[in-house]
């Protein structure tokens, strides 16, 4: 699987700095100001790089290492603009999405975490891309296996599962016929909107990239996370998206 060829004369046209202001391994929360939050509380001498668009990107250090954390946006065509230009122009190398899912088994609750093991998407993004008629991807092996031994070590309690990558926010619409699409070997388990094509793109190129998912709603409940709680209460998957990231 390759990439798509772009025009050698084309540069980003969504992020704003030089390749050097940028570290190889980053940290992808998809609001902006979740970016700066992190930025402010997790990281040292942290220096906004990019503000194009208002998609903040930092760089500074966690733990003497180097990282950048910047905002995907929202859906699966704002991600793929950015994963692109990270993976392609600025020679980004390990990509952890840090993001919040809605539960679609009983067995998850508000703020259980959620590690990825494959992203299905019932559209034709992988196709768009590159020709790929894929519905099903999955991340970085050796990235996945670093945040599930991390979260052992820091006692930090994680699923592991099939999240759908959902074309429109889930409680805005009926999904039911959708997940009765789903072949019926493939379980989904929560439902996000970025995650396949954070995926797919890193495949691509062979890069590394994980996903990282906060419970913050369920269908088989009432429990609901607030927006301020959204933007600033995710402490527990931040701390393992960086601990993995810098081994």
């Amino acid at each position: 699987m390759k990439a798509p060829k772009v025009l050698e004369h084309i540069k980003p046209a969504h992020i704003e700095c030089t390749k050097e202001e940028i570290s190889p391994i980053v940290v992808m929360p998809g609001d902006p100001l979740r970016a700066k939050y992190i930025a402010e509380n997790f990281l040292s001498d942290a220096k906004l790089v990019s503000d194009t668009r208002n998609m903040f990107i930092f760089t500074g250090f966690y733990k003497d290492t180097r990282v950048t954390v910047m905002g995907s946006g929202m859906g699966m065509p704002s991600m793929s603009i950015y994963a692109f230009e990270l993976f392609y122009f600025f020679g980004v190398e390990k990509i952890i999405r840090v993001g919040t899912c809605g539960g679609l088994i009983p067995e998850l609750d508000v703020p259980d975490i959620i590690v990825a093991d494959s992203a299905y998407n019932e559209g034709n993004f992988a196709y768009s891309y590159n020709g790929d008629p894929t519905h099903l991807v999955y991340p970085s092996k050796p990235l996945n296996e670093s945040i599930v031994n991390t979260a052992a070590e820091l006692n930090i309690n994680i699923h592991k599962g099939t999240v759908m990558s959902t074309e429109q926010f889930g409680f805005y619409s009926d999904n039911e016929h959708v997940l009765a699409r789903v072949p019926k070997h493939i379980k989904i388990i929560a439902e996000e909107m970025e995650a396949f094509a954070l995926f797919h793109i890193a495949n691509s190129f062979d890069k590394q990239a994980s996903c990282i998912l906060t419970v913050v709603d369920s269908k088989f409940n009432d429990n609901f996370m607030s927006q301020e709680e959204r933007e600033t209460s995710l402490n527990e998957s931040i701390t393992l998206a960086l601990e993995s990231i810098i081994k």
